[in-house]
């Protein structure tokens, strides 16, 4: 069973930065996607941004282009979602996401999911 498991979100203040962490039970194969995903209140869960094991292929929704970046450490078979900038509008619940199977899954087909980590925003 893969498990895993976030850490690293918090309150900050508008403009400031905080690095959330994505620690996997299981190394995945070089092909397979780690994907961030995330809920505010009364919104609907969104891809924020997603990377391959390997680090070729990277997907960063419109909204964090250029304040978020996504990397991974594949000897502690972790991924990190550094975030700069941030705005009140990024407030919500931060999850880490894998698909069952390898390539570049849509983001429908992610399986196994992470408790979430809350990341708040003030003004």
């Amino acid at each position: 069973q893969v498990q895993l498991v976030e850490s690293g979100g918090g309150l900050v203040q508008a403009g400031g930065s905080l690095r959330l962490s994505c620690a996997a039970s299981v190394r995945f194969l070089s092909s397979y996607a780690m994907g961030w995903f995330r809920q505010a209140p009364v919104k609907e869960c969104e891809l924020v941004v997603r990377m391959t094991w390997s680090g070729i292929n990277t997907y960063y929704t419109d909204s964090v282009k250029g304040r978020f970046t996504i990397s991974r450490d594949n000897a502690k078979n972790t991924v990190y979602l550094q975030r700069n900038s941030l705005k009140p509008e990024d407030t919500a619940v931060y999850y880490c996401a894998a698909p069952q199977r390898g390539g570049w899954v849509g983001s429908k087909d992610y399986d196994y999911w992470g408790q979430g980590t809350q990341v708040t925003v003030s003004s």
